[in-house]
């Protein structure tokens, strides 16, 4: 079983509760191996005040929703179901059916105007580290980590070009863990 983003549909306004809960949960019933990264989805906006003044505002990208990364096991669907405010799953017929995970281009989307990468960089990437590309003109390969520049969100990644260890530069979003 693989880890993947869900959409989980909570009470509008009730977004960073039901994280805050869902962590909670997730620590106290020992489901940290299943359960990973849970997100808000929320974007910096500048607006410009009646004075000409300009100020930095989080908006919430998608209100009433958070996304979970999580490996999707009867024991962690049910956790996450039965967390006080969530409503449901997005991609889920209901009748007991399991949802659909997102397709990694659309978290892809969302995690890159927020900052961050489908990856955990500071929790799965390390020098060594084994990737496979799965976007790019290297989509296809496998290699290992050479550098790690989060600041740009981008890796060094050595793969095997015609027989020679050749370094290419890729960008987080463009890797995943190989297994």
């Amino acid at each position: 079983m693989e880890k993947l983003w869900y959409v989980v549909n909570t009470y509008s306004g009730h977004e960073a509760k039901v994280k805050e809960k869902l962590e909670q949960r997730t620590v106290s019933m020992g489901f940290e191996d299943y359960i990973f990264r849970i997100i808000v989805p929320e974007e910096t906006v500048v607006e410009t005040m009646k004075d000409g003044s300009k100020k930095e505002k989080k908006h919430k990208m998608f209100p009433g929703y958070i996304l979970v990364e999580m490996i999707m096991t009867d024991e962690a669907w049910y956790i996450v179901r039965n967390t006080p405010g969530v409503t449901g799953f997005i991609g889920s017929s209901g009748k007991g059916a399991k949802p659909t995970a997102l397709m990694p281009n659309e978290i892809d989307k969302i995690l890159i105007n927020m900052g961050m990468s489908r990856v955990d960089v500071d929790a799965e990437l390390k020098v060594g580290s084994r990737v496979s590309i799965v976007d790019g003109p290297f989509k296809g390969m496998e290699g290992n980590i050479d550098t790690i520049d989060t600041e740009n969100s981008r890796l060094t990644v050595l793969i095997d070009l015609f027989g020679q260890e050749t370094p290419v530069e890729v960008e987080l979003f463009q890797v995943n863990i190989a297994n």
